[in-house]
C-alpha cells in the first residue's frame, strides 16, 4: 500500500512520566500511524515520548521524519535511524520545520517544551494562520487542567469561545485515529 501523504507532528515529552499509560499511549501512537501509513513528525529524540512514539511508529514500518537543533543532539539522544533527520540552529526554526512539515498536530503528555508547542499553533489558529487539526491524546486525564485552563480564558473573556473548538480531545490513541481518519477526509 503506498504512503499517504499525510503527516501527522507528534509533540510529547522527551521525559515518560510517571505513570506506565503514558509511554503505552506513546507506543499506541506510534503503532496508529504507521497503521494508517501516516508520517511521524517529531523532536527527533530517542528519550522519554518521543522515543517511545518513534521506535513504535518505525518498528511498525512508519516513515518517521524528526527535528532537532544542535543544542539538543546529545541531550535528547538524537534518533539518527529515522526516514529523515534534520537538524536546526534553533528551537523556534526546529518548531517551524515540524509545523511546515505536517498536517495535523497531535499532542500527547509533555512538560514546558509540549506546552510551548501546543499554544504555538493554537495561537496561530486562533489568528487565522493555518486550519491544522489540533489533538489532545489525554491519556489517564493529562491533559484535563489544560482544556479546564482554555475554559475559563474563554469564560473570562480573554478569547473567543472557538478557541475551545480549535482544540480536540481524544481519550486515546484509537480515538485519536478516529479524528485524523475523518480530518484527512478518510
Amino acid at each position: 500500500m503506498p504512503w499517504h501523504r499525510k503527516s501527522v507532528c507528534v509533540y510529547c515529552g522527551s521525559r515518560s512520566g510517571n505513570r506506565p499509560a503514558y509511554a503505552e499511549a506513546a507506543r499506541e501512537t506510534g503503532r496508529m500511524l504507521a497503521r494508517n501509513r501516516w508520517r511521524l513528525v517529531y523532536g527527533a529524540g530517542d528519550v522519554g515520548l518521543m522515543g517511545e512514539t518513534a521506535r513504535a511508529a518505525m518498528a511498525a514500518g512508519a516513515e518517521a521524519l524528526g527535528v532537532i537543533p544542535a543544542h539538543l543532539v546529545s541531550r535528547e539522544a538524537g534518533k539518527r535511524d529515522l526516514s529523515a533527520f534534520v537538524v536546526t540552529e534553533t528551537m523556534h526554526e526546529r518548531k517551524k520545520v515540524m509545523f511546515m512539515n505536517s498536517d495535523a498536530i497531535l499532542v500527547l503528555p509533555g512538560g514546558g517544551g509540549s506546552l510551548d508547542e501546543f499554544f504555538e499553533v493554537l495561537t496561530w489558529r486562533q489568528l487565522g494562520l493555518h486550519s491544522k487539526p489540533i489533538l489532545l491524546v489525554n491519556a489517564e486525564g493529562y491533559w484535563d487542567p489544560l482544556v479546564a485552563l482554555i475554559d475559563r480564558i474563554v469564560a473570562e473573556g480573554f478569547a473567543e469561545a472557538s478557541l475551545r473548538g480549535f482544540v480536540t480531545v481524544a481519550a486515546d490513541a484509537a480515538g485519536a485515529e478516529t479524528l485524523l481518519a475523518r480530518a484527512f477526509g478518510g
